[in-house]
């Protein structure tokens, strides 16, 4: 990031209007932002995505309405032009789950349809716990919540 005084402004503009940690902003510049602007041959003065609208989609990240995975596919339509984060999480259906009682239910639903699994997992074989995961997030779209599914997955199996 130093290679570039510009990116640095740019990078420094984007800590300043967000909530999001440095280290998240600095992996979504030196990643997301310099991958897209390398793969359309622009420097970073020509980018598709200005450093507030950046920040805005790390923030929608840090409050939880989307999960790091949603936001990769929200910033490619950010980057081809779609409007705002806000404005693609809402036009798309984006918005994570976090309701507790509707993950809950997902789960119940995946575990009830899942007994041999169970067992294995119940006997101790632990590395299940990502088979569940996926169901979940599968029957979801990818829109639950990764931490509250975990929890709510250990919870239920550890019983």
């Amino acid at each position: 990031m130093t290679a570039s005084r510009t990116l640095a402004d740019y990078y420094e503009a984007v800590v300043a209007a967000t909530s999001a940690e440095a280290q998240v902003v600095a992996h979504w510049v030196i990643g997301d932002l310099s991958a897209a602007l390398n793969r359309d041959g622009l420097e970073i003065e020509a980018s598709k995505v200005s450093a507030n609208d950046l920040a805005g989609l790390l923030g929608r990240i840090k409050d939880n309405t989307i999960s790091g995975k949603i936001a990769k596919e929200v910033f490619e339509a950010m980057w081809s032009g779609e409007g705002t984060a806000d404005a693609i999480i809402d036009a798309r259906g984006l918005k994570q789950i976090t309701d507790s009682s509707a993950i809950e239910a997902i789960v119940d639903e995946v575990i009830s349809a899942n007994p041999s699994q169970v067992a294995e997992y119940q006997s101790g074989k632990d590395k299940l716990i990502g088979y569940f995961v996926g169901q979940v997030m599968q029957k979801t779209g990818g829109k639950a919540n990764p931490g509250q599914v975990n929890q709510i997955l250990k919870a239920k199996l550890n019983k």
